[in-house]
């Protein structure tokens, strides 16, 4: 992924965070604790004055907070956590312990939202810590949104759904234009709105995109198809016969352009009154030959169409159809 920030820089560092903007008293001081904790002064810290109920300062003005008050930030774009990954997280803090403060706020009910750093939490809780060091941060959800994107996208934490997700809420919450947003995040306009298209893929498609079945390159192919059942047909094809990105966009201009024959296909009627129950069979042949299939009549009389697009389409469909000799 380009145009990475590096990650020493942290988000504040990223979105130009002042204290006078963005921080409350408490979190200035939790700020300027963290990096007494880790001098080599060796002189004592006064803690933090007027800490929300939960939260406790050492002797060096490092902020802790129990693992329980914790709850994810509610614009975290994050969905799936991987549980090797997060294994092998939990060991590395057994050994070492967090080497980076989780930065909180106050949620107002005696908990706290993580703003940045879930993934390290849910690692400390699974290596049996019971404490955690926080820095505590007050922001608007325009910012718990984009700390909490550029901290995933900083370490391809983010599956394609998912980041398109987040820059659609970026969007939504802030009034940000694409352009605006890939400025924000690091990366090139296109990027963002190749992203986004793919919330416009059907929910299965999606779903096999977000479990690797489908790539984001199959997905863009299946996004070029201009007819929805003839998209139906290009991802039963990805998905059975293992197709690859190129030969899905080949396929893709094929079917728009009618069977490859260089002219428009014209577009088929709509029977809004056709029975659901070959609606469906349709389907399900759709799935199951990868290419397009029609029954006309009814569910007791009528005839099926199964169409082909090269010689080598009509061999596979035999094959499954008939059976090797």
């Amino acid at each position: 992924m380009a145009n990475k920030f590096g990650l020493g820089r942290g988000a504040d560092s990223v979105f130009g965070i002042h204290k006078s903007e963005e921080s409350s008293p408490a979190s200035e001081s939790s700020a300027v604790s963290q990096n007494s904790a880790s001098s080599q002064a060796g002189a004592a810290v006064p803690a933090p004055k007027n800490l929300p109920a939960g939260i406790n300062a050492d002797e060096n003005g490092q902020l802790w907070l129990s693992v329980d008050l914790l709850k994810p930030n509610p614009h975290q774009p994050r969905k799936e956590f991987e549980e090797d990954a997060l294994n092998e997280l939990a060991d590395s803090i057994r050994e070492h312990g967090i080497l980076q403060s989780i930065t909180v706020e106050d949620a107002g009910d005696g908990t706290f939202y993580i703003i940045a750093g879930e993934r390290r939490t849910r690692a400390a809780k699974l290596a049996g810590l019971s404490e955690v060091p926080v820095q505590l941060r007050k922001f608007n959800d325009q910012k718990k949104l984009e700390i909490a994107l550029i901290e995933n996208i900083q370490r391809e934490d983010l599956n394609p759904i998912e980041e398109a997700e987040a820059y659609y809420q970026l969007m939504e919450i802030s009034g940000l234009s694409q352009e605006q947003v890939a400025a924000r995040v690091g990366k090139n306009r296109s990027t963002v709105a190749n992203a986004v298209r793919l919330l416009k893929l059907p929910e299965d498609m999606r779903t096999s995109l977000v479990q690797g079945h489908i790539t984001a390159g199959h997905a863009r192919a299946l996004l070029a198809v201009k007819d929805s059942a003839d998209m139906r047909i290009l991802f039963a094809k990805i998905i059975g016969n293992g197709m690859n990105v190129r030969d899905a966009e080949e396929m893709a201009r094929t079917l728009n352009e009618g069977a490859g024959n260089g002219t428009k296909k014209p577009k088929e009627p709509k029977n809004e009154n056709k029975d659901p129950n070959i609606v469906e069979l349709e389907q399900k042949f759709i799935e199951k030959l990868g290419t397009k299939v029609q029954i006309k009549g009814t569910m007791e009389r009528g005839s099926l169409e199964v169409q082909f697009f090269t010689k080598d389409d009509l061999n596979r469909i035999y094959y499954l159809i008939v059976g090797s000799d």
